[in-house]
């Protein structure tokens, strides 16, 4: 029997996207928070673009490490809990059935279909039956830590190359508006575009983001510009 067409859909993203986006969100807002604070000490153009590369370099492998980190953490519970289950289908093969047939009724079978849709099921895959409905552990929902270490390390790097590229071009006079106006426009663009690729609202999803982003700067430069006055 052939099978049919699997349709896209949006969960099946969710496990890059979120990585990505956070990412890329850090990479612009971290960077463009570091330039601005820096520049507010009244710091060379050089020293600003030091701080900048350091701050993409050590941003992207922090995001990395956080990241794997995290991620594999999960990936090991969901590899420990289908040990567990594996050990119980072993030792008690019927009150998995029966366990099995009892998520189906209280998902609105009724109790011979249930039974006989847990005993085919379980003997198709008995392990893919229990990690999927009564785990919840899904081929769409597994952990992949190198993909969500690799998607946040390459996003942030790509984030940050963007307030850095405007410093490298920005005069020195209207550095700080320069910086700040266009991070904000390319965290707008962002927010913008991961509601979208989530099926959320365009324009929240850029406000969210523009707010926190200009909180975050603002409270940066002023620490910059305070540190710079005594210093």
């Amino acid at each position: 029997m052939p099978i049919p067409n699997k349709e896209l859909h949006r969960a099946g993203r969710t496990g890059w996207l979120r990585a990505a986006v956070l990412g890329a969100n850090d990479g612009i807002l971290s960077t463009a928070s570091l330039v601005l604070g820096v520049a507010a000490a009244h710091a060379t153009h050089t020293n600003l673009l030091v701080a900048g590369v350091a701050g993409l370099v050590a941003g992207s492998m922090s995001m990395a490490a956080g990241e794997y980190v995290s991620v594999h953490s999960q990936a090991d519970t969901e590899q420990a809990d289908l040990a567990l289950e594996r050990a119980e289908l072993k030792a008690d093969d019927k009150g998995e059935h029966k366990e099995l047939m009892a998520i189906y009724v209280a998902r609105g079978l009724k109790p011979a279909l249930a039974k006989q849709v847990a005993e085919q099921l379980m003997a198709h895959d008995a392990i893919g039956a229990h990690a999927r409905d009564e785990l919840g552990i899904s081929e769409t929902f597994r952990a992949h830590p190198i993909q969500a270490a690799l998607a946040s390390a390459g996003s942030f790097a790509v984030g940050a190359a963007l307030p850095l590229v405007v410093t490298v071009i920005a005069p020195a006079t209207v550095l700080i508006p320069l910086v700040a106006g266009t991070s904000l426009v390319f965290l707008a663009l962002l927010g913008g575009l991961a509601a979208r690729a989530g099926g959320a609202g365009v324009t929240m999803g850029a406000i969210r983001v523009t707010f926190w982003g200009a909180l975050a700067m603002t409270l940066t430069a002023g620490v910059g510009a305070l540190f710079g006055t005594f210093a």
